[in-house]
Parts: structure tokens; C-alpha cells; sequence
């Protein structure tokens, strides 16, 4: 059987999620704790505990909160990297491991069993895991509770919208390449991006790849074009000659001019609509 790294790297896409990743390591940031407090901690949901991920500056106050939402692979070492970033920015970040209730997906060895998992979830679960990794966030020493923005690539990128659209907390929403018409299976039926335009009225920043197959860059505009019916603060940037996964630094797919703009325009778009 493939290791897990193994089938990352012979594998390009499946229902598309950019998978390649060999050369992984070798390109990888490395975000140290200098700073900041990093570590893992659990959020109670009734009997049922979630692991989560969290980073926050180690001095100061009032800072405020980003929900960080992993791809397909959880919250693995480049997710938690990116939670360090976000505190490192000035941020209490929290990343929750979102497929733990279904036994995580860290030790499977075949993508599609992952898939199996993460697209079997039920769109109710992922909505009210993540408003309890918000709402415990707002306990959390330090913070400004009336400042939430919610950030996530790939898979998570599709499940910022979801939470936009529905979680009253946010103030703000940055999704990277998340195909909008990836359907979230819910008791009301398959529900999408595309549906749910029409609802996200926050300020939204998406980012996405001109060379990416899942989401097109004509997708990425007409999400664009649907947001912007009802919502009067959205950008959509579409970065030439980019794919899928440019920010994803343990991979292929990376692209450092792409990555280094799209961070500066997130962290630039959550310092004026969560710490203004």
C-alpha cells in the first residue's frame, strides 16, 4: 500500500482537489513560536470533543479572531504553520479538525477513503463545528469577540462561504480557490457557493488561480458577479499563470509571487475590517 506521502505525490487531481504534493518538505515555511503561544487544545461539543489548533500573540489584548479551515487533509503540520502566521500578524487564530468524528483522516493512506469522508459530511456538522470553534474562541484570553473573520483554502475555501452565509459572528471572509459549486449535502438538500451568494453580505476577499480546473477562473468571476448583486464590499483576484493550491508551499502547485500577494491582500483585508 502507498504511504500517505506516496499517494500525494502520484496522484494530480480528484474531484477537484490538487493533491500532487512531492518535493514537500523541502519547500515548506517553517513559522516558529517566537512571539506567540501555539499549541493543541479541545473544544467540548456535548459528549463529543474537537480538537482544535490555536496561535495567538503572547503579549497584547483585544486581538482579533480568524477561524482557520483546513483542505481536505486537516489539520495537518501546513495548517497549523498558517495558524502560526495569522498570530504572528496579530491574530487569535484556531483551526478545527473538522473530520474527527468520523476518525480524522491523518492515518488514511488513499485519497479517496479521505473523500469519502469529507464528502459525506453533513453540511449541519461542518456549520456547528465551526460556530463552536468561534464561540469557544471568544473565551479565549486576549481576544476582541466582536471581531471574527473566517479564512480557508481549498475544501475550506468552499466552507468559508458556507459559513459567511450563515454564521452572524463573521466580519469578514477570505476564501482561497474554493470551488463555489462544490455542493455541501444537508438535510435541505446539496447546497452551494452559487446558492449561497445571494446571502454573504460581509466583506469578501476570494482568491483563486488563472491555470486552476476546480474552480475555473470563469467560475471564480461569476461567484465574483453574484456576490457583488448584494454585497458592495467583494474582490476577486485571479492571479495569472497560478493553479490550484498556489499558497499550498509543500507542493507543486506553489507559486511565490501569487502566494506572497495573496497573503498581503488577507492579511491586509482582515486588519481593515477586523482591527479598525
Amino acid at each position: 500500500m502507498l504511504t500517505r506521502r506516496q499517494m500525494i505525490a502520484t496522484t494530480s487531481t480528484f474531484a477537484g482537489y490538487a493533491i500532487a504534493v512531492d518535493k514537500v518538505l523541502a519547500q515548506a515555511i517553517k513559522t516558529d513560536t517566537d512571539g506567540i503561544v501555539a499549541g493543541d487544545q479541545v473544544v467540548k461539543i456535548g459528549d463529543y470533543e474537537m480538537p482544535v489548533y490555536e496561535a495567538r500573540p503572547a503579549t497584547g489584548k483585544d486581538h482579533p479572531i480568524v477561524l482557520v479551515i483546513s483542505e481536505i487533509w486537516g489539520v495537518h503540520e501546513y495548517i497549523r504553520d498558517c495558524t502560526r502566521r495569522f498570530a504572528k500578524a496579530g491574530y487569535y487564530a484556531v483551526a478545527p479538525e473538522l473530520f474527527k468524528r468520523e476518525g480524522g483522516v491523518a492515518q488514511i493512506p488513499n485519497v479517496q477513503d479521505i473523500l469519502k469522508i469529507v464528502l459525506a459530511q453533513k453540511r449541519e456538522q461542518t456549520l456547528g463545528d465551526c460556530k463552536a470553534a468561534v464561540d469557544w474562541a471568544k473565551t479565549r484570553p486576549n481576544v476582541k469577540p466582536t471581531a471574527v473573520g473566517v479564512t480557508g483554502w481549498c475544501w475550506g475555501g468552499s466552507t468559508v462561504y458556507q459559513v459567511a452565509a450563515t454564521n452572524k459572528d463573521m466580519k469578514g471572509a477570505v476564501a482561497w480557490y474554493g470551488p463555489p459549486a462544490r455542493p455541501y449535502q444537508g438535510a435541505a438538500g446539496p447546497v452551494t457557493g452559487f446558492d449561497l451568494a445571494k446571502d454573504i453580505h460581509i466583506p469578501f476577499l476570494g482568491l483563486y488561480g488563472e491555470t486552476d480546473q476546480n474552480p475555473k477562473p470563469e467560475d471564480a468571476t461569476r461567484f465574483g458577479e453574484l456576490l457583488k448583486q448584494h454585497n458592495k464590499n467583494v474582490e476577486v483576484v485571479v492571479y495569472p499563470g497560478a493553479g490550484h493550491g498556489f499558497y499550498a508551499d509543500y507542493r507543486p502547485s506553489y507559486n511565490a509571487a501569487a502566494a506572497t500577494d495573496a497573503w498581503k491582500r488577507c492579511t491586509d483585508f482582515f486588519a481593515k475590517n477586523l482591527k479598525a
